[in-house]
C-alpha cells in the first residue's frame, strides 16, 4: 500500500480513485464494511482503492480538552486499511490552517487535485471544511459521486469508537472484540524490567505500549507476537501497578505459556482475548507466584478451547 503523508505527497496523476473519508480510529467492523465497499467497487470500476484519513485526531486540535485516547496507533491503522485490500492513504496532517479551508479547497485541492476522486464513501451526515459548511450534496455539486454508508453493527449492536473504547477501559475486551473483528491490541518495544519477576515470580516481557488506550488493571488471556519474525505465543498478560510489589508505575507484563525464545524479541504485539481478574496485592511475592501459575492455568485452558485462535 502506497502511503502519502500530505496531499503535497501524493504524485500528480493519481487515479481516478475510490475513497473512504474518516478518521477509522480502531478500525472496526463498521469501518471493514466500508473499506470492502471502495475495494470492490474500485475493482468495478478500475479505480484504486483509497482512504483519506486525519493525523492527529481532529480533536486533538479543535478540542483538546475532549480529545479521545485512540484505540490504534497509526501504524495500527494503516497496516489495517492495507490487510482491507486498500491501495493507498493519504495521512492528512490535521492542523488549524487545514480547518479553516473551504469546502471548495477541500474538493479541488485534495479530492479532486490530489487523489482524482471519482466516488467517496461517506455518512449521511458527512461534514467538511471550515465551520464544517460543506456536506455531500457539496460534494456532488463538485461532479463526485457521493455512496453513503450507513451504521454498520456487529451481533446487532452499533459498532463505534466511542462504544470501544468504553468496553476496553472497562476491561470488557472480549466484547469489544466482536465490535472489532479481532482482538483489541497494545504494541511497542519490549523494555528492560528490574528482574523481579525472573527472581521472585514469573519471568515476563514488558510492554512499552505505544498506544494511548489501555485497558482496565488486571489479568488477561493474550496473545503475544514477535512483530520481527511473526512468531506468536499463547500468554497470559498483566495490565496494572504491581501493588505486591509498591513499584506504583503502570506495566504491562506478559508471561509466555509456550516455550520462550532464546532471546527476547525487541517488539510484541499483545492481543487481549479474555479478562481473567481484577489485579489485587498479595502478602509475598511466594502468593504472587502461586496465583500466577493458577492464572495460566486458566489461559491455558481458554487456549485450548479456542484452538488457538
Amino acid at each position: 500500500m502506497r502511503v502519502f503523508h500530505g496531499s503535497e505527497d501524493v504524485p500528480a496523476g493519481f487515479g481516478p480513485s475510490v475513497v473512504a473519508i474518516g478518521n477509522f480510529d480502531g478500525v472496526h467492523v463498521g469501518h471493514l464494511e466500508i473499506l470492502r465497499r471502495v475495494v470492490q467497487l474500485a475493482s468495478e470500476t478500475g479505480c484504486i482503492p483509497a482512504v483519506l484519513t486525519f493525523h492527529p485526531h481532529p480533536a486533538r486540535i479543535l478540542a483538546p480538552d475532549r480529545a479521545p485516547k485512540l484505540i490504534v496507533t497509526l501504524e495500527q491503522r494503516l497496516r489495517l486499511f492495507e490487510t482491507a485490500g486498500i491501495a493507498a492513504t493519504l495521512v492528512q496532517p490535521f492542523s488549524t490552517e487545514f480547518a479553516s479551508l473551504t469546502p471548495r479547497e477541500f474538493c479541488n485541492g485534495i479530492l479532486i487535485g490530489a487523489l482524482g476522486t471519482q466516488c467517496v464513501m461517506v455518512g449521511e451526515d458527512f461534514r467538511f471544511g471550515v465551520r464544517q459548511t460543506g456536506d455531500v450534496d457539496t460534494l456532488r455539486s463538485f461532479g463526485i459521486e457521493v455512496r453513503p454508508v450507513e451504521e454498520i453493527g456487529s451481533a446487532g449492536i452499533r459498532a463505534s469508537s466511542t462504544a470501544i473504547r468504553r468496553l476496553v477501559e472497562d476491561g470488557r475486551v472480549s466484547r469489544a472484540r466482536r465490535m472489532l473483528g479481532r482482538p483489541f491490541a497494545l504494541e511497542g518495544p519490549v523494555a528492560h524490567g528490574r528482574g523481579i519477576g525472573r527472581t521472585l515470580t514469573v519471568p515476563t516481557l514488558n510492554l512499552a505500549s505505544e498506544n494511548e488506550l489501555m485497558p482496565a488493571t488486571g489479568v488477561y488471556v493474550t496473545r503475544t507476537r514477535d512483530e520481527a519474525t511473526d512468531r506468536q505465543w499463547a500468554s497470559i498478560t498483566n495490565v496494572g501497578y504491581r501493588p505486591t510489589f509498591g513499584d506504583g508505575g503502570l506495566t504491562v507484563e506478559t508471561y509466555l505459556l509456550e516455550a520462550p525464545p532464546a532471546e527476547a524479541p525487541e517488539r510484541i504485539e499483545v492481543s487481549f482475548l479474555a479478562r481473567v481478574r481484577s489485579e489485587r496485592k498479595f502478602e509475598s511475592p511466594e502468593a504472587l507466584k502461586a496465583q500466577i501459575l493458577r492464572d495460566a492455568g486458566a489461559a491455558q485452558r481458554f487456549h485450548r478451547r479456542a484452538g488457538g485462535r
